[in-house]
């Protein structure tokens, strides 16, 4: 049997079958009931700077100064 018979049958029959079933997989991994909280907290991440510009949230920029040193 030549190798492009041999690839050609075995993607028309085993291959098909494991893509199949890998994308069944993913999609019950994607939909099971106890991913629901990190799907939630993915979709809310775009709202997490609502209350101030992203620039200076997460950056360190709104601690105190580090020149605040107590003094002896």
């Amino acid at each position: 049997m030549e190798t492009y018979s041999f690839l050609r049958e075995f993607a028309d029959s085993w291959a098909l079958v494991a893509l199949t079933l890998i994308f069944i997989g993913v999609v019950i991994w994607a939909f099971r009931p106890g991913s629901k909280p990190m799907h939630d907290e993915a979709a809310m991440q775009i709202f997490r700077n609502e209350t101030k510009p992203a620039g200076q949230a997460g950056r360190g920029t709104d601690r105190a100064p580090a020149s605040s040193q107590k003094e002896a």
